[in-house]
């Protein structure tokens, strides 16, 4: 199982949404201002919100 961990911290644009629109398994939403994650467990690790946050808000850790 995977862990998505976002730095809400340095998430300062989350409207921008990038994660939101480019992750192939559509585990990230937003709620309000904040990006969350909705089915965690269904991360494949490919990255892509890693790769397309601009503020490096995302870390996944593979359990």
């Amino acid at each position: 199982m995977s862990t998505v961990i976002i730095d809400a911290s340095k998430c300062e644009n989350a409207d921008c949404g990038e994660c939101v629109d480019m992750c192939p398994m559509e585990i990230f939403s937003l709620e309000g201002d904040k990006i969350v994650t909705d089915h965690e467990d269904e991360c494949t690790l490919c990255e892509v919100c890693v790769d397309i946050c601009p503020n490096d808000c995302i870390t996944i850790k593979d359990e």
